[in-house]
């Protein structure tokens, strides 16, 4: 199978122009960008939708002054006594507005008092009981999921949330925006790495991800999509959750990439790389080039994700079918 011939890459391949079009309708999101009135928002999500509230949490404490908590399903259904949700927004990431647990657990959160977002990537009502239940939908784009591991609906969250930062905040330039969708049409068309670093990553046992602050979000969704793609025993981190333990299960035999947020590298970071020296465990730095922090998250995660498909066709795996994912995951 050639690259060009999955669907995932026809996926990776839309992200900068869903960007651009996204971009162009984001002045009107700060009429649904709630939060309560002490800045302080709810995330939920599972899987990448997850992962993204992760990103959300980074950018918008860091950039945009808003306390953002997590939600976890569990304990709201198992909750024996209401909670007093009153006046609390709660925003909700399901790239389908399908996903049962997602929809349910918003809909209890409603009935303690809460007020809904749902961030989604099906503009279609009638197949979207998550904006349907929220009553504020953040649509991120028109172009309808294929049935592969989340790529571009994960950039568009990603980039809703930066936006979303700058309707609260204006904590942002125009030009961050710009560049980063050409940066990202540069990182679609890229092959990171090349033939070698495919080569390289398939004989490691095990493959880490590191990553600080919104970088840790990428390192996380990274990992799971080598996971999902190319059946690779792959683990995100943070760069202190790495060094607290995981460390120790790394060895020659194995691979990590290291995301800095300035060419420079970070005290964490420049820990990490010491840590994996003195075990001889191969690395490899990322680092963002030109691009302004935390934009340069968007580029970087294309190109793992890229390089996630390429290591699952090299394994002569199809990345467009992996066993065990399904667009919509019933875990309710």
């Amino acid at each position: 199978m050639r690259i060009e011939e999955t669907l995932t890459f026809g996926d990776i391949k839309e992200v900068p122009e869903l960007l651009e079009a996204f971009s162009a309708r984001a002045g009107a999101i700060g009429r649904t960008a709630l939060r309560s009135a002490d800045k302080t928002v709810y995330l939920v999500g599972r899987g990448s939708s997850g992962t993204a509230t992760l990103f959300a949490k980074y950018i918008w404490e860091t950039y945009a002054g808003t306390i953002t908590n997590f939600i976890h399903p569990h304990s709201i259904f198992e909750a024996k006594k209401p909670l007093n949700f009153k006046g609390q927004a709660v925003w909700a990431f399901s790239q389908s507005g399908r996903s049962q647990d997602i929809v349910a657990c918003l809909g209890r959160l409603m009935k303690w008092g809460a007020k809904g977002v749902a961030v989604t990537n099906e503009d279609d009502l009638k197949r979207n009981p998550l904006a349907r239940l929220a009553g504020r939908h953040i649509l991120l784009s028109h172009s309808k999921e294929v049935p592969v591991a989340a790529t571009k609906s994960f950039e568009l969250q990603l980039w809703a949330v930066l936006w979303t930062a700058q309707a609260w905040a204006r904590c942002f330039a125009a030009a961050d925006f710009k560049r980063t969708i050409a940066a990202a049409a540069a990182a679609a068309a890229e092959n990171y790495g090349g033939s070698e670093l495919v080569a390289r990553i398939k004989k490691a046992h095990m493959l880490g991800f590191v990553g600080r602050g919104p970088f840790n979000a990428v390192a996380e969704d990274s990992a799971l999509k080598f996971r999902e793609m190319a059946k690779a025993h792959a683990l995100g981190y943070s760069a202190a959750e790495f060094l607290h333990g995981p460390v120790g299960a790394y060895t020659p035999r194995d691979f990590v990439f290291l995301f800095s947020p300035a060419d420079k590298l970070p005290e964490d970071i420049l820990k990490v790389k010491k840590a994996l020296e003195e075990r001889g465990t191969p690395y490899r730095v990322i680092k963002p080039g030109t691009l302004k922090y935390p934009f340069s998250c968007i580029p970087t995660d294309i190109r793992m994700k890229k390089l996630a498909l390429r290591l699952a066709l090299a394994k002569g795996l199809n990345p467009d079918n992996p066993k065990g994912l399904n667009k919509v995951t019933q875990t309710f």
